[in-house]
């Protein structure tokens, strides 16, 4: 374990003891850290880090009674970090966070910035919650003031992340994806093996995807949504109902939580005049012509044949 002066002494000493083998302080320090974090109404960004990092892997390896011991504590502390609270729920030492718990306090935060730990309590709420839910974190973001206006991404990117799709090159289009929304490989990896689908759809709005290219990507990319032409039609009318503002601003939480501020694709619209010359003097990537007709439409004649 990594020592750090953000506590005291006493938190290095049992530390040195963790790692001495045939003992097992984990539970005595899991207490002793959680009583020092307590003990402070406000925390630092790296205090917070430091602190989710060691006792996310205590709370997995210690006794029922500790993690009892450590909700408790963890329950009663205003701003308690989500991960937190979510790891101790996966043991069942407490209730599991709900949207209706956590969504209102992004109005603690500046309206046009949120603090760092509010970032990543907002992703890892977001990731854990249902499709409704979901929706309702997404609805709760007007409270922030509208981001950048970015402009789309290239028509060249756009058909790379196609292509990769369509393919099934999943490590291939969540390089790209990272890339384009400018999020960190994990989060982008996060988006696009969701098993759900609404990542993938904020991911597209935010890039100014064509809606029928989200349709083949949803329908080719991951399994768990491709295989359902229900779900690929229900992320088809909320990529339709969702706000590019509402879309944006969940994409820079995923940058802040990252660490990753700015996207690094090149602004180019998406029906650019200079997608006619970049096709003509570049060999096509693909081997099969595209179809015209709605891939959903597509999708269910080639079920019924």
């Amino acid at each position: 374990m990594v020592k750090s002066s953000a506590y005291p002494p006493l938190l290095d000493g049992l530390l040195d003891l963790a790692c001495r083998d045939g003992v097992d302080i984990r539970p005595t320090l899991l207490r002793v850290l959680t009583d020092l974090y307590v003990q402070k109404p406000a925390h630092t960004a790296a205090e917070e880090t430091q602190y989710v990092e060691l006792a996310s892997g205590l709370i997995d390896v210690v006794d029922d009674p500790t993690r009892a011991a450590v909700a408790g504590k963890i329950c009663a502390y205003a701003g308690a970090p989500l991960a937190i609270r979510l790891r101790l729920a996966e043991h069942g030492a407490m209730p599991a966070p709900t949207v209706a718990d956590t969504t209102p306090n992004i109005t603690d935060d500046a309206p046009d910035h949120l603090s760092l730990s509010r970032c990543r309590d907002l992703v890892e709420l977001f990731f854990a919650a249902s499709a409704g839910d979901r929706c309702l974190i997404l609805s709760n973001l007007d409270v922030l003031n509208e981001p950048e206006h970015a402009a789309p991404i290239s028509s060249e990117m756009i058909h790379q992340l196609e292509a990769a799709a369509l393919q099934r090159r999943t490590a291939e289009f969540t390089r790209l994806l990272g890339r384009a929304l400018g999020i960190n490989p994990a989060l982008a990896e996060r988006v696009t093996r969701d098993s759900s689908g609404e990542p993938i759809v904020i991911a597209a709005k935010t890039l100014g995807m064509p809606a029928a290219v989200l349709q083949r990507i949803l329908l080719f990319l991951n399994p768990a949504v491709g295989q359902s032409i229900e779900r690929v039609h229900s992320l088809s009318q909320l990529y339709e109902e969702l706000a590019t503002t509402t879309a944006a601003r969940m994409v820079a939480i995923w940058r802040q939580a990252g660490g990753i501020r700015h996207a690094v694709h090149a602004p180019v619209l998406w029906d650019d005049e200079q997608r006619g010359a970049r096709a003509a003097a570049t060999p096509a990537r693909h081997s099969q012509p595209r179809r015209d007709a709605s891939p959903l439409a597509w999708q269910k004649n080639r079920d019924r044949a």
